[in-house]
């Protein structure tokens, strides 16, 4: 059985929703992603067999995402690349797809990976290609609908939280204390540099200023409290819920 290895690993920061990444597309992102991965290993880009990419929200992002990020990052245009979509194990499952090719003798070089914006996630209108000839319409954030919603119980999937919590046992205030002990943790690793590594930094560009370049995570915060996290009210269950956009991700 031939061997099979992940030999690098690199990733823009992680942003906020609207945040400092809200002018890119997810192609951007992910163009980035893999043109700082092919430079730091040194690897001319005819040299990988394939793309696969994880992307869950591809609603006006254009035909196969993907391929759209291999092109712009370089990558010859016989190399193919392909978009894949679990959910929120895309990105994991590219990495399997990646090493079932090599395994099967199909490629020797996989770059595999995730890509998403969800600031860019567009809002839909159902019926509108017929005509929408009277009456009220209603827009669907397609952030939700194809990113965030259970299609089959047809509920937010922050009620699977409260569920999972109900099911566990867990509660309220363990999910507090354990975001706040996360906030901390990550405040600590950037301080020490220990992403310094792995991210990519990214130019986003600021109309007629200079371009700015992101080197840092957006998403924590420090200073966060379980005191503070006490007072929150519950995202999802209002009545009863535990889970809070404080210690929800």
């Amino acid at each position: 059985m031939t061997d099979i290895a992940i030999v690098a690993a690199v990733r823009t920061p992680v942003g906020s929703f609207r945040g400092a990444f809200a002018p890119l597309s997810a192609v951007d992102l992910g163009a980035a992603v893999v043109r700082g991965l092919l430079e730091r290993c040194q690897l001319p880009a005819a040299a990988v067999d394939e793309l696969i990419f994880g992307q869950v929200l591809t609603a006006g992002c254009g035909q196969n995402p993907a391929r759209q990020t291999a092109l712009r990052a370089g990558l010859p245009v016989d190399t193919p690349a392909v978009t894949v979509n679990l959910v929120c194990g895309s990105g994991l499952k590219a990495v399997q797809q990646a090493v079932q090719a090599i395994r099967c003798g199909d490629a020797g070089i996989v770059i595999a990976g995730g890509q998403e914006s969800m600031s860019n996630a567009p809002y839909l209108m159902h019926g509108a290609r017929d005509g929408l000839r009277f009456g009220h319409a209603s827009l669907q954030d397609s952030m939700i609908q194809d990113g965030l919603w259970d299609a089959f119980n047809d509920y937010h999937m922050g009620i699977t939280a409260e569920n999972l919590a109900d099911a566990f046992d867990i509660s309220r205030e363990r999910q507090d204390a354990f975001a706040a002990s996360s906030q901390r943790k990550a405040a600590a690793a950037i301080a020490a540099g220990r992403f310094r590594e792995e991210i990519v930094p990214v130019s986003v560009p600021q109309g007629k200023k200079p371009p700015r370049f992101v080197t840092d995570d957006e998403q924590p915060r420090p200073e966060t409290s379980e005191q503070q996290l006490a007072q929150l009210r519950p995202a999802f269950r209002p009545a009863d819920g535990s889970v809070t956009a404080g210690n929800a991700s």
